[in-house]
Formats: structure tokens, C-alpha cells, sequence
């Protein structure tokens, strides 16, 4: 594994290790930031002309696009990455991905993940310990770690940033105590951004975050009861995700649209739409006026 790290490294141009610096960097602030999650290359052009300083892609947000329901066993990996890699060649700005449990039990899968991702020109990416399997959701503790440890090894020669979950309570597991210890122990085993989706409230984001010692995203937009970004940083997180939900606005809209034209027979919802200028200059950074 070594010879590969090194044989990466070569490959990796002064402009993904600027991104990788900026988006560490980015952790540290006194703030928390927003890393939006984007799902093809043309979301993310919009949202980087939008001022966010950092992206990160949603597998949920990619499955849609392509008519699946977001789980590990209806994406893989080559796909995933390729997802990931027209995003980042969309954006000057640094990209993190969504690489699921690491698209294999085998902590050999992790790295080979991270290796993958990097060579796409991702500046980061998260693990999680979900297994996919309703009967054992959730990886035992030892592999859990072992496998996060893998995908540490990996990254620490690259300009990579990783992330590790705990998904305990999307998997109907609320025991804050066991996912407290596995970021703990992620992070021992050399995480550097330590993520619980699904905390069901400040307290428990408090408690996350007062009991690790690496920066802490969390996710919002879920169904339920939402913080804002002073609230969430007042109680020590660092980064702000919003998974797939941007994507199911987007669509929520559309179905809204379509609603109303098979139902009333109306086009209204037009008058919300974003203009062809403003699309147009998202997408080449050149409006139509300007080509005047």
C-alpha cells in the first residue's frame, strides 16, 4: 500500500493540495461552515456561484437522479466515484463524498475506496458503519473501527480528509453512549472529522461534541426539528451537512409543477422558476447580456 500512496501522491497536482489545505482549514474556524451536498455537475456550478466555501456529494441525491432508492446495495463504487469526479471538475472549490460503508465489509475495501476517491480529486469523504443488513445494521464495534483504521492508513499521505460515521440512529439504535464511543474510537483510529447522523436534539450534539476531540459535521433538512448554523456552532459543531435533502426539495418543486399543470391546467409555477440569463450564467460564468 505504501508504493500506491507514494505513486498517488505524484499524480496529485498543486491544486487539489490547495483545496485539501483550504477545506482543513475550513474545520478550525471559529464557526461553524455549510458544506452543501450536491448530486451532478450542474447543482454543483449553482451552489459554488452561491458563495458556499466547500461541497459535498449525496448518494441519496445521485440515486434519484438515476431512478434508485438510496442504499448500499444499489450503488456501487465505480459509479459513485465517477459521480463524484464530474462534481469536482464542475467547482473550483474542494469536494468531499458520501463513499457509503466503504463499498465492502473488508477493511481493504475502505482503502481501496480512499485511494479511489482521491485519484478522482476528492479532498475528502466519509465511512460509515451501517452495514445495509436490516437484520445487523450496524457493524460490530471491532470491525467498525478496524475498518475505519484502514481507511486512515490510507489517507494519511494523501490530501485527504476523512470522515467517519456512526450511524446508530438512522438504524433505529438511539444509544448516544455506544455512538459516542465508536467516534471516540474512530478517532483514535485516525478519523479527522467525526460525523452521528440523526441526533435527535442540541443536547446530544452537545454531548457529541464536548466528549471528541476532532471537528463534528451534522446534518440538517432531515424531517423534524432543525437547528441553524449560530445554534449548532454554539454548541462546539463545526460543519454542516444537508445529505439528500436539497435534492428532495428540488424534486418536491417539480412535483409541485407537475401537480398543478395535470391537475389545474395552470403554469404558474413558472413564475418561480430561475431564469434562462441566471441558469446560463451559473452554468458558464457568461450571461447573455454580457455575449451582447
Amino acid at each position: 500500500m505504501g508504493g500506491l500512496r507514494v505513486f498517488l501522491m505524484t499524480i496529485m497536482d498543486d491544486e487539489q493540495i490547495k483545496k485539501f489545505e483550504r477545506f482543513k482549514a475550513l474545520h478550525f474556524a471559529e464557526r461553524a461552515f455549510v458544506i452543501p451536498n450536491p448530486w451532478d455537475a450542474g447543482t454543483a456550478r449553482i451552489l459554488t456561484t452561491m458563495g458556499f466555501p466547500a461541497l459535498a456529494t449525496t448518494s441519496a441525491g445521485y440515486a434519484f437522479t438515476v431512478g434508485r432508492r438510496d442504499s448500499l446495495a444499489g450503488l456501487g463504487r465505480s459509479e459513485l466515484i465517477e459521480n463524484a469526479r464530474t462534481i469536482v471538475q464542475a467547482t473550483d472549490l474542494p469536494v468531499s463524498a458520501d463513499l457509503e460503508d466503504g463499498f465492502g465489509a473488508a477493511p481493504a475495501d475502505c482503502a481501496e475506496t480512499i485511494d479511489s476517491a482521491a485519484k478522482a480529486g476528492l479532498v475528502g469523504g466519509s465511512i460509515e458503519d451501517a452495514t445495509g443488513d436490516t437484520h445487523k445494521p450496524i457493524y460490530d464495534l471491532g470491525l467498525a473501527v478496524d475498518r475505519i483504521q484502514a481507511a486512515a492508513d490510507a489517507s494519511k499521505d494523501l490530501p485527504f480528509l476523512l470522515t467517519a460515521r456512526a450511524e446508530n440512529y438512522l438504524w433505529g439504535r438511539p444509544d448516544l453512549k455506544d455512538t459516542v464511543k465508536r467516534l471516540q474510537l474512530f478517532s483514535e483510529a485516525g478519523a479527522d472529522v467525526l460525523y452521528a447522523p440523526g441526533l435527535p436534539d442540541l443536547e446530544a450534539i452537545r454531548t457529541v461534541c464536548n466528549a471528541v476531540d476532532k471537528p463534528v459535521n451534522v446534518v440538517m433538512g432531515l424531517q423534524g426539528v432543525n437547528y441553524s448554523v449560530r445554534e449548532l456552532s454554539d454548541v462546539g459543531v463545526k460543519r454542516v451537512s444537508v445529505g439528500g435533502s436539497f435534492a428532495r426539495a428540488a424534486l418536491g418543486e417539480m412535483m409541485r409543477a407537475a401537480r398543478e399543470v395535470l391537475e389545474q391546467g395552470t403554469f404558474s409555477y413558472s413564475d418561480k422558476a430561475i431564469s434562462s440569463n441566471e441558469i446560463t450564467r451559473m452554468m458558464s460564468g457568461v450571461s447573455l447580456e454580457d455575449r451582447q
